[in-house]
């Protein structure tokens, strides 16, 4: 949708994709150095950059280690956590302040960006979205690697809404203005013609 617009594309769920990795690589996720100062400690110099569809933590390339699973089960309860939501936000608002931007996230229309001039509100069956994750591991994974079950990916994605909805801080929720679409029977060229449908009468409007 970015590169059709000509706009330019960030990806914040990589973001905190690549902070739960710092903190899986610094041991900070196991037992009792499991907390909100553990891991805040980490903040501190900490830089992520984008360079096309790759990403950059500490200046190195994460692209493909942050989308490994256990990432995934541990990226909610990162993005629990104050200090490193508020470390985000700001480095979120400097990469968009300019505009024409596509920012993906789960708290860009509530908590980064509320006044953004276009706000969509993704949905999928979980079951869909386990299929689409599954196919996504397959794509990346070497072969002859073990693959997590089905069902098990659609519970963890159930888990991670469910957390990330009752969180205490930038909760997951639909902003009142936001265009909800289902893509649960879109193929993605369908659901980027639709978006961009949107953001071009947007366009149009504010003319």
């Amino acid at each position: 949708m970015a590169q059709r617009l000509g706009y330019t594309y960030i990806d914040t769920g990589a973001m905190y994709r690549a902070v739960t990795l710092k903190a899986l690589q610094h041991g900070v996720l196991d037992g009792l150095r499991r907390s909100a100062e553990s891991v805040s400690g980490l903040l501190d110099g900490l830089t992520i950059r984008f360079d096309g569809d790759r990403v950059f933590l500490d200046g190195t390339d994460v692209t493909a280690e942050i989308r490994d699973n256990r990432v995934s089960r541990e990226v909610s309860f990162i993005s629990s956590l104050k200090p490193v939501r508020d470390r985000l936000k700001e480095m979120q608002q400097e990469l968009g302040v300019q505009g024409c931007v596509v920012m993906d996230g789960r708290d860009i229309g509530t908590v980064v960006f509320p006044d953004a001039e276009l706000k969509i509100f993704l949905v999928a069956d979980a079951r869909e979205r386990a299929k689409r994750r599954y196919a996504e591991l397959i794509a990346k994974s070497p072969e002859g690697s073990n693959m997590p079950d089905l069902d098990v990916l659609e519970e963890e994605i159930k888990k991670r809404d469910r957390d990330d909805a009752e969180r205490e801080h930038a909760p997951l929720k639909k902003h009142p203005e936001a265009h909800e679409i289902d893509t649960s029977d879109l193929t993605i060229e369908q659901q980027v013609d639709r978006v961009c449908n949107l953001a071009l009468q947007r366009e149009k409007d504010c003319r």
